[in-house]
């Protein structure tokens, strides 16, 4: 896989640059609440249009099903990128189309722009072969050079991480490079005891992780809505919480293998719950109350994990030499239920353990909660490509990537 500082060294001045982005912020109308994918692109962006190129940015932004919606431009992201890069950086409001066009005939050496969402266009997320590498092809019109930087689409099979790479000279960005050799670390020679931490709603989402981890880990730790699903596998009654009936049998034979494997299945022993869910937007108090997993009421949901919940896991945390983390302990958007996810990122910080935190909303609660980065060992930008990469699973945009 060709290093973007060997693309730079084979020049890179007066050529256009695609480079495939992760732009995906969160956005509150057309106000960025985490421009934390803005910011890893940066130095791939700043290093290309230092040494003369003319870059040209490229991302999605949420799911708008192939057709402009401008509730998923990139506007604001084009914006927030300008003020990082302290430039100015032109915006198309198209993909591929007239203004796309326009505005990469204008670039100077050294400038930037950025094109609209990728996924206006049907074409980038088809799975029609030939749909999707019709969208390529129109794509690598518009460049010379390709570097690929987006690692938060990776796990894609679209068409500017999958197929336009085969269209055009291409070589991985910085944060890719990033990436890639920290998933090494969680997959390779790994530090021990290796501690994994899984939230997040759904267990669904993760059966494929926690089985091959189930390989790999020494100990892991369940938090969030998917936690109600397996205490339910233990026989416990959940009430109205998050539960997906249909994944017990896959549950219990996970915890059955753990237990044959000596792998530590780490699981709450008391939760923070409340008659509804909370309203994320006002905020308001809504006086959760602390109970035992056996005692969890009827009619009640659990929102978060409970006080000694967080001690335990603080403790099972405490002498880890790698640790990975994916997906908040409870409703951490909502302050009376934030005390969960909040207490694992201060665990991972105490520890001194390497601890990659693996993207998503894990990444969003850790600055939303006022954590400073630089105390993880790494914050992942792709929460969903982190957790197929530790699957073993093949990622589109990286075989892409190869020579």
């Amino acid at each position: 896989m060709k290093t973007i500082d060997e693309l730079l060294d084979e020049g890179v001045a007066g050529k256009r640059v695609f480079v495939r982005a992760d732009l995906n912020v969160p956005l509150d109308g057309t106000t960025i609440t985490d421009d934390g994918r803005i910011r890893a692109v940066l130095p791939t962006v700043a290093k290309l249009a230092e040494a003369g190129a003319r870059v040209i940015v490229a991302s999605h932004l949420g799911r708008p099903k192939g057709v402009p919606d401008p509730a998923f431009s990139l506007a604001p992201a084009a914006a927030r990128l300008g003020e990082l890069l302290g430039a100015d950086v032109a915006f198309a409001t198209d993909t591929v189309g007239d203004s796309a066009k326009a505005v990469v005939a204008a670039l100077g050496d050294g400038q930037v722009a950025v094109i609209e969402n990728l996924r206006f266009n049907a074409g980038e997320t088809s799975k029609d072969d030939a749909e999707r590498g019709a969208f390529a092809d129109r794509l690598a019109e518009l460049a010379d050079l390709y570097v690929g930087d987006g690692f938060g689409a990776v796990h894609r099979k679209h068409a500017s991480v999958f197929d336009l790479p085969a269209r055009l000279p291409h070589a991985a960005g910085g944060l890719i490079a990033t990436e890639v050799g920290v998933l090494k670390k969680l997959t390779e020679d790994v530090k021990r005891p290796y501690a994994v931490v899984l939230g997040g709603a759904k267990v669904s989402d993760k059966l494929g992780v926690i089985d091959h981890l189930l390989e790999k880990a020494d100990r892991i730790l369940i938090g969030g809505g998917m936690a109600y699903t397996f205490l339910k596998a233990q026989g416990h009654e959940v009430g109205a919480s998050l539960l997906q009936e249909d994944q017990i049998p896959a549950v219990q034979e996970y915890l059955k293998r753990a237990d044959e494997r000596g792998v530590e299945f780490v699981l709450p022993v008391d939760v923070l719950v409340a008659p509804s869910f909370p309203d994320l937007k006002a905020k308001a108090p809504t006086n959760p109350a602390i109970v035992a997993v056996d005692a969890i009421p009827a009619d009640s949901m659990g929102l978060d994990n409970g006080p000694q919940t967080n001690e335990l896991y603080a403790s099972k945390l405490a002498d880890a030499a790698t640790v990975f983390w994916n997906g908040p302990m409870g409703v951490f958007e909502h302050p009376d239920y934030a005390e969960g996810t909040r207490a694992v990122a201060q665990a991972l910080i105490d520890s001194d353990a390497f601890t990659v935190v693996g993207g998503g909303d894990s990444a969003a609660a850790v600055r939303i909660l006022g954590f400073d980065e630089n105390a993880f060992g790494h914050i992942s930008t792709g929460g969903g490509a982190s957790l197929e990469y530790l699957e073993g699973k093949t990622l589109p945009g990286l075989a892409a990537l190869e020579d």
